[in-house]
C-alpha cells in the first residue's frame, strides 16, 4: 500500500482522542477481497474499553453542544475540505478493503463528503416554533436540542459514506458519536477519525470502536448513556438491535434490507431502459441495498429487453478494483457461494440462464454478472435481498399485476419505474409500498434527500432535514406570568 499520507492507514481504534489497541492484544486480519492478501489488522477492544468510549463521548457532550452552530460548522467544513484533499488515499484504502473499483471509491468519497457539508449548513435551520398561547399571560414554544451520545453501526459495502451520512447529521446537531464499522472494512472509518482530529473536532466527539460485533452491540445498546442508535445493515441485525435497545428506550434509526423492483413498461426506449437496469443492478457488484433485484418487464418488449440487457451486461469488465474495471470482487467467498445457490435454485425451479459464465471469474471471490429469466415468486432470487451480481427478470401483462408483484415482499426501501405515461407513472408511484421511488433514472440519492424505507426496510430517514431531526429532541416550554402575552 502506497499512500500519499501514510498516517491515514490506522490499525487501532480511536477512543477519546487516542489511538487504542485491545488490552489483550487481540486483532483479526483484514483481507483484500480481490486476492485474499492481508492488508492490515483490525484491533479488538475489550468490554471495558467499549465502555470507556461511552464515557469519553458522554464527558465531551456538554462542551460540544455548548458550541455555537457556527463553531461546529467550522469543524465540519474543515473535515469536508480534508476529505477532498485526501480523496485519492481514501479511495485506495476503500478499494483495498472493500473491493469496489477505484472510480466508484472516488465517487463514494465525494458522496460521503457531501453529507458533511450539507449538515454543516442545515444545522443552522434547526428551528423551534412559537405557539399562540391558550393560557393567559403565557409564552409557549419549542426549541431543538441534541439527543445525546449516538452510536452508529455501519456496513462494509459503503464503508465511508454510511458513516458521514449519519455522523454529519449527529455532529451538526450537537451529538458526540461512536462509530462501529464492519470488521471487514475498518480502515475507511479510522482514516475518517484521523481527519476529524486534524479538522479540530474535539477529543471524545468522534470515536471509532472495533471489536467483536456481538460484544460491542450488547454493551452499547444496554448503556443508558447512549441515547440514539443508528444502523445500516440487514433486517436481521436491525431486529436484534431493536430488542437490545428496548430496555433503555433508545431512539433508533434503521436503514435495513431492500429488494428493489425495477418496472419496465412497454412505452419506453428499450435500450435505454436496459442500460439503466444494468447500472441499477450491478452497482457495487450488486452488493447494494438499492440494487434492482427483481426486474419486471412488460410482455410486449420482454424478449428485446432481455437481448439488450444481456448485451450491456456482457460489456461490463470484471476484475481487481485497482485496475480499470466496472465490477470488483464480492466481499468474501461466502457471498460467492450464496450467489451460486441463488442461480441454482432459480434454474431448478424453471428459470432460464440467459448469460453468466462463472468459468470466466478472475478469482475465488469474483462472480460474473448473471442474468436469469422467467423468474417467479417461489424462487429465492425473487424473495431474498440477494446482494450479488445476479439479475432476475419477471414477465408482467398489466399495471395492477406488476404493482401487486412488486409489493410482494417484506422489504420496502426503493423501487424504479420506467414509463413515459404520466398517469401510469403516478399510479405506480402511489401504489408501490416503498420509501423511495425513482422514475426514469437510476440515480436517486444525495445529501438533500430523505433516504429510508418502510415495512421491514427500516425506521427513520437519513439525509435532508429529516436526517438532522433524527438527532434532535423537541423541547416544549411554557413561560408563565408574562404580562402582555396572549393567543393573538
Amino acid at each position: 500500500m502506497q499512500l500519499n499520507d501514510p498516517r491515514l492507514f490506522r490499525q487501532l481504534a480511536y477512543v477519546g482522542g487516542k489511538w487504542t489497541a485491545g488490552h489483550q492484544g487481540s486483532d483479526e486480519p483484514v483481507l483484500d477481497p480481490a486476492n485474499g492478501e492481508v492488508i492490515g489488522h483490525c484491533t479488538l477492544l475489550e468490554s471495558e474499553q467499549i465502555t470507556e468510549a461511552v464515557t469519553a463521548a458522554d464527558n465531551a457532550f456538554a462542551g460540544w453542544r455548548a458550541m455555537t452552530v457556527d463553531q461546529r460548522a467550522g469543524c465540519l467544513n474543515e473535515w469536508y475540505r480534508l476529505l477532498h484533499e485526501h480523496k485519492e488515499d481514501l479511495a485506495q484504502l476503500m478499494t483495498l478493503e472493500q473491493g469496489k473499483p477505484l472510480g466508484d471509491a472516488r465517487g463514494e468519497v465525494d458522496y460521503g463528503a457531501s453529507f458533511i457539508q450539507w449538515f454543516a449548513e442545515e444545522a443552522r435551520r434547526a428551528y423551534g416554533t412559537t405557539i399562540p398561547s391558550h393560557i393567559p399571560n403565557a409564552a409557549l414554544g419549542t426549541i431543538k436540542e441534541p439527543v445525546g451520545v449516538s452510536v452508529m453501526f455501519t456496513p462494509w459495502n459503503f464503508p465511508l459514506a454510511m458513516i458521514t451520512r449519519k455522523a454529519g447529521a449527529a455532529l451538526a446537531a450537537g451529538c458526540p458519536v461512536i462509530v462501529k464499522p464492519a470488521n471487514e472494512t475498518p480502515f475507511s472509518a479510522l482514516a475518517l477519525a484521523e481527519l476529524a482530529e486534524r479538522a479540530g473536532i474535539p477529543a471524545g466527539i468522534f470515536n471509532v470502536v472495533t471489536g467483536e460485533p456481538a460484544t460491542v452491540s450488547e454493551i452499547l445498546c444496554n448503556d443508558t448513556r447512549i441515547r440514539s442508535i443508528s444502523l445500516t445493515g440487514s433486517t436481521r441485525v436491525g431486529k436484534l438491535l431493536l430488542r437490545q435497545s428496548a430496555s433503555s428506550v433508545k431512539r433508533t434509526s434503521l436503514e435495513l434490507g431492500g429488494n428493489a423492483p425495477f418496472i419496465v413498461c412497454d412505452d419506453v426506449d428499450i435500450d435505454e431502459a436496459a442500460a439503466h437496469a444494468v447500472a441499477a443492478k450491478f452497482q457495487t457488484a450488486g452488493q447494494d441495498c438499492l440494487a434492482a433485484n427483481r426486474i419486471f418487464v412488460h410482455r410486449r418488449i420482454h424478449d428485446r429487453f432481455l437481448e439488450r440487457f444481456a448485451a450491456h451486461m456482457k460489456a461490463l469488465k470484471v476484475g481487481n478494483g485497482m485496475m480499470e474495471v466496472d465490477i470488483g470482487p464480492l466481499i468474501h467467498k461466502r457471498a460467492v457461494d450464496t450467489a451460486n445457490e441463488l442461480v441454482e435454485d432459480a434454474l431448478d425451479k424453471g428459470a432460464r440462464l440467459i448469460a453468466g459464465d462463472q468459468s470466466m471469474a478472475p478469482g475465488a471471490n469474483f462472480f460474473m454478472p448473471t442474468l436469469v429469466a422467467d423468474v417467479i415468486p417461489d424462487m429465492r432470487v425473487f424473495r431474498e435481498e440477494n446482494f450479488s451480481p445476479v439479475a432476475g427478470v419477471c414477465l408482467f401483462d398489466d399495471d395492477d399485476e406488476v404493482i401487486r408483484s412488486a409489493n410482494d415482499t417484506e422489504y420496502g426501501l426503493a423501487a424504479y419505474v420506467y414509463s413515459n405515461d404520466v398517469r401510469r407513472i403516478w399510479k405506480m408511484m402511489r401504489g408501490l409500498d416503498y420509501g423511495m421511488v425513482s422514475v426514469n433514472t437510476m440515480k436517486m440519492t444525495g445529501a438533500p434527500i430523505p433516504f429510508g424505507g418502510i415495512k421491514q426496510s427500516g425506521l427513520g430517514r437519513e439525509g435532508g432535514h429529516a436526517g438532522l431531526e433524527e438527532y434532535l429532541d423537541t423541547k416544549y416550554y411554557c413561560l408563565g406570568n408574562m404580562p402582555g402575552c396572549s393567543g393573538s
